[in-house]
């Protein structure tokens, strides 16, 4: 099949595009992502991933990068997580998202703050939709107008997405165009991806790409920090007891 590939960065596209290659589809990588902020960043990736196109001989087609019409729909959304988590009073807690690590338990603050967390949880997930939506609307109607009989995303790499809600998104947006669907739950390539991509010594982002995404990493990583401490405070304080004990 002649297959235009949404790419979402360099990192994510390498075993993509290997696998595409080694079943020997005719493919060409489409850059389409005005939700990654600021645009220095934008620009770094974009460097990172034509760097890999180059190397790897497959054609780089860059999209669009309108960061007012990404505000205007994914970002609206997002702008509603945030007053919502602020008239809750939740707004130094994580929202529910997928993610592979475990986090420290929420403290029980009463069925309130429950059905915030809850609209929150919601909230997010329809952020992240309308941000899916519109990259691959985008990429869909490229992908009609320019001769590809399907459309596939390399945002299945990551656990740290909605794959349900990327899958369901790019076939809404191939219907559309009338284009097929070739999506793929890449997330089994997750740690190659990583293991590869730090053995080029490329950049590695550590953020999805939107501000709020990276106000929500930096949340994470101060949060997981905190409970890895505390972990390690907590085993340090039982094997003192135990010693004193042995006493």
């Amino acid at each position: 099949m002649k297959i235009l590939l949404h790419a979402c960065c360099g990192p994510c596209s390498l075993e993509p595009t290997r696998l595409l290659k080694e079943a020997g589809d005719e493919f060409a990588v489409y850059f389409a992502n005005s939700n990654i902020h600021p645009a220095d960043e934008y620009a770094h990736r974009l460097e990172t991933i034509q760097q890999l196109a180059n190397e790897r001989a497959y054609p780089l087609i860059e999209g669009t990068y309108d960061v007012n019409a990404w505000e205007a729909t994914a970002g609206k959304v997002g702008r509603q997580l945030e007053q919502l988590r602020a008239a809750a009073g939740i707004a130094d807690e994580l929202v529910e998202a997928p993610n592979p690590y475990p986090l420290p338990p929420l403290e029980d603050r009463g069925p309130e703050v429950a059905d915030a967390r809850q609209h929150a949880a919601q909230l997010r997930r329809a952020r992240c939709r309308a941000c899916y939506r519109m990259r691959f609307e985008e990429a869909a109607r490229y992908a009609a107008e320019h001769g590809f009989e399907a459309l596939g995303t390399t945002l299945s790499v990551s656990p740290f997405q909605y794959t349900d809600i990327i899958a369901e998104e790019l076939q809404r947006a191939c219907d559309a165009a009338g284009v097929t669907s070739a999506f793929v739950d890449y997330r089994p390539h997750f740690e190659d991806n990583e293991r590869i991509s730090k053995e080029m010594g490329i950049y590695r982002q550590n953020f999805c790409g939107c501000h709020f995404s990276d106000d929500e990493a930096q949340q994470e990583r101060t949060i997981r920090k905190a409970a890895r401490k505390a972990k390690k405070a907590a085993l340090k304080a039982a094997k003192k007891e135990a010693l004193h004990e042995n006493r």
